[in-house]
Order: C-alpha cells, then structure tokens, then sequence
C-alpha cells in the first residue's frame, strides 16, 4: 500500500474594501453577476464578496493580477456611477494598459502589510501625498478625520524603512488630550501616554507583525513619543511624523521644525478643524501653512471629504458639519 502525503500550502490573502462604491451595484445587483464573471475570468483563486468587502485567497501572482483589475473596475465606478456586466467582460479581456479613459490618478501600492495585506493609496489625493513623500523631505498633509493622513505616512515611513533608507521610525504627537496633566494619570509615563498613541500603533499593526513590531520599540528603531520628548534633539536618517499636529502651538511647532537632520523626511498630518487649544492659543499648524507656504522644498497636500475611507457615514458628517459651520 502507498501512502501519498500532501504538503498542502497555505494561501495568501488578500482584502479590499468598498468605500467609495455601492456594493450592489459593484457585485451587479442581487444575482451578483459581476462577482460570477469576477469568478470565471479567475478560476484558480477563490474570491468571496460580503457586504463591503472582497476577499480572495490563491497564489500571490494571481491575487496581483485581481487587485489590479478591481482597482480598473474601481476607478471605472468612480467615473461613471455604474458597472455594469459588459463593462467588466470589457475591462477583464482587455489589456491592462488601457484605462478607458480613466484619467485619474493610478491607485498606488505602498506595501504589503500583516497577513499579505496591500497597504495602498485608495484615491487622488492619498496617491499624490504618496508622490509628494517621496519627492520632497517636508510634507504637510491637512484634511478632515478619516482621509487617511497619518495611515499613508506611517506607511510610507514602514516602506522606507523596510528599504533601508532610513535607520528609524520617529512618531509623535502632542498630549493636549490630556490636558498635559499626565501625573495624575495611573503607570509609567509609557503607560500613561499609549492611549493617546493609540491611532500610531494601530496603523504600525497593520503593517508590520506584533512580534518584530515589540522588537522594533524596544531597539528604538521605532519611537512614539510625545513632543517634550523632541526638544533637544537632531534626527538623523529618520523618518518622522507629528500627528495632530493642529493642537501644537506655535513654540511646539518651531521646536519641531527644527529637529530636522540629514537625510530625513517630517510629514505632518493634521485637521485644523479639530483644534483642542485653548482659546487664544495660536495653531501651530495653521501659523506654519502660512509662514512655510512659499518656502522650496516644502508641499502640502490637501486631502478632503473624498478622501474619507472610514464607513460611508462619516463622509455625511463631516458634509453635515461643514454646512452647520459654514452657516454660523
């Protein structure tokens, strides 16, 4: 009797969200019919369609083939509100340089993150701060919650440290949350600030495992840190990044600013329609877009309510809100 033993390989995986397309429509209504073309162009991956998201699970060369057509269908919903059946046989037995007149930006891969995840740039203006980190060593990107600011610079610093062209990962962002009063706060100072963190170490999970990610902090090869920690300090083949960055004032910025060191790119996220200062307290953000905005070398980028990848309902509050402030 032979006995056959079958090395069975474990899948890749891949995820993408809908968030800007009706999923309805998207799939081709409730036979999801262009989920069954979908499945028959792609015979050797199996993919799964619920609710807001596609899954699909086969060999990586393949799944790169399938994000790539999703990412054409995407950008052929957001152009013309529709998809229907002939236009996915269209788009799939074509070649994939023709974009069908889709004169948008390319959706841009930044990398692979946690369990083969694609970390990328899901709309215009994500794609152009990719495009501006990467020409220039000052970037300011300014825009509501949920546009993707701090998540794209995080990815970028990961990417360029992965690369090796930078040495460490430096994070921050002020605690004025906590109303500077951390002693009285329970834990070390590193216990006491991680809620504030919170956001940084989450987007960090999504790109690199828990176990080298706990390797990465306590070699100091990537730092979280609040501003005082800044103050002092020359960084070197870095990358770093002030989050909220509207909530600093204007020492807090300057101090900052000038932290720059050789080979070393500072991005800086912020909304400043979410200012937590006291009254009368300058925006440091807002006093740099205007003192730095003619300065070379130094870009901001503007990402708005088109941007918002978080659930479709934050797109209307932020419209809801916008409309209330504009009023009053």
């Amino acid at each position: 009797m032979v006995t056959f033993l079958l090395n069975i390989l474990p899948l890749n995986e891949i995820s993408i969200q809908l968030t800007e397309v009706n999923p309805t429509i998207f799939y081709g209504g409730s036979k999801s019919k262009n989920i069954a073309i979908l499945k028959r162009y792609f015979p050797k991956i199996k993919i799964v369609a619920r609710g807001e998201t596609i899954t699909a699970y086969g060999e990586e060369e393949i799944l790169e083939e399938f994000e790539k057509q999703i990412d054409r269908l995407i950008m052929h919903y957001g152009k013309y509100n529709s998809l229907d059946d002939n236009t996915v046989e269209k788009i799939l037995t074509s070649s994939i340089e023709d974009n069908f007149g889709l004169d948008g930006t390319d959706v841009q891969k930044i990398l692979h993150g946690v369990g083969g995840k694609v970390i990328k740039a899901r709309t215009v203006n994500q794609a152009r701060l990719v495009e501006s980190i990467q020409t220039n060593d000052l970037v300011f990107a300014v825009g509501p919650a949920g546009t993707g600011k701090t998540y794209t610079g995080v990815a970028m610093a990961v990417k360029a440290l992965k690369n090796k062209e930078v040495k460490r990962i430096v994070l921050t962002r002020p605690a004025v949350e906590a109303g500077e009063n951390l002693g009285f706060l329970p834990g070390d100072l590193k216990e006491k600030l991680d809620p504030y963190m919170q956001p940084l170490y989450d987007a960090l999970r999504d790109m690199i495992p828990a176990e080298k990610l706990s390797s990465y902090i306590e070699k100091g090869t990537i730092q979280i840190a609040p501003m005082a920690f800044m103050r002092g300090r020359t960084l070197d083949d870095a990358f770093v990044i002030l989050d909220e960055a509207q909530n600093t004032t204007h020492n807090q910025m300057k101090m900052f600013l000038t932290r720059m060191g050789k080979n070393t790119k500072f991005v800086i996220t912020g909304d400043p329609g979410q200012i937590d200062l006291p009254r009368r307290v300058i925006s440091g953000l807002k006093e740099a877009l205007l003192i730095l905005s003619d300065v070379k070398g130094i870009d901001v980028i503007r990402l708005d309510g088109r941007d918002v990848i978080r659930h479709r309902l934050v797109k209307k509050v932020i419209e809801a809100y916008k409309k209330t402030e504009h009023n009053n």
